[in-house]
């Protein structure tokens, strides 16, 4: 079993300090090949600010879960993903069940021990990829979006019920019950569509201009997709 521990301590590290992890985008920039830093209020400003479209949605234009990180461990990218996250290491039997364990849901500070109240939340979700600029993707990179742990804000893993309110809203809509992480997630969408290099629409942007505002101290980490 590959433990993704590099997933894991970035994890960690932002249940301690309001950081993300994400890629830069715009419609006239070229992306940056490296590691990046930008204040959330910068990072902002680099998304670019474009009418939303979902003509065409369909979710399973969105491969998931695939075989993960390793296909040779018998984990889908859901299980993985709850190996990563985990606050107490759960047993893991034959073709990847997973029994035990403890995980720590930052949306609502809820503190969960059965896998069945558990959801892997799309930070950004896959219909706000779908209208930010995920339709016009190959079937490849959508299923690598839909997979990704190479950030370790893009897949997190929260309660199932305030995952399914949140649905596929976006910060000018919804926002995580618990005002005190707003910064972190806020931190975590910017980064997200950065590097993915998706788009905001404006009151998307509006709305993240005024949290950004707010959240002085929050910073973006970003590396691009591939």
């Amino acid at each position: 079993m590959i433990m993704n521990l590099a997933r894991r301590s970035a994890a960690l590290l932002l249940a301690l300090a309001p950081l993300a992890v994400a890629a830069p985008a715009s419609a006239t920039q070229t992306l940056p090949s490296a590691a990046a830093v930008l204040p959330l209020a910068d990072a902002v400003d680099q998304l670019p600010v474009a009418v939303e479209d979902r003509t065409g949605y369909n979710r399973d234009s969105f491969r998931h879960w695939n075989k993960g990180l390793d296909p040779a461990d018998g984990c889908h990218t859901r299980n993985e993903v709850l190996l990563a996250e985990a606050i107490q290491a759960p047993q893991v039997g034959p073709r990847c069940k997973i029994t035990g364990g403890a995980w720590f849901s930052y949306y609502d500070g809820r503190t969960l021990t059965d896998t069945a109240d558990i959801d892997i939340d799309h930070v950004v979700p896959l219909a706000e990829s779908w209208d930010s600029g995920a339709s016009a993707w190959t079937a490849q990179r959508r299923e690598a979006y839909a997979n990704d742990q190479d950030a370790s804000v893009s897949l997190v893993a929260v309660t199932d019920r305030v995952n399914q309110a949140k649905a596929d809203r976006d910060p000018a809509e919804w926002m995580p019950p618990l005002p005190d992480v707003h910064c972190r997630y806020v931190g975590e969408w910017t980064s997200t569509k950065l590097r993915w290099g998706l788009s905001v629409d404006q009151a998307e942007a509006d709305a993240l201009a005024v949290y950004a505002e707010a959240c002085e101290t929050t910073v973006v980490h970003y590396t691009p997709a591939g």
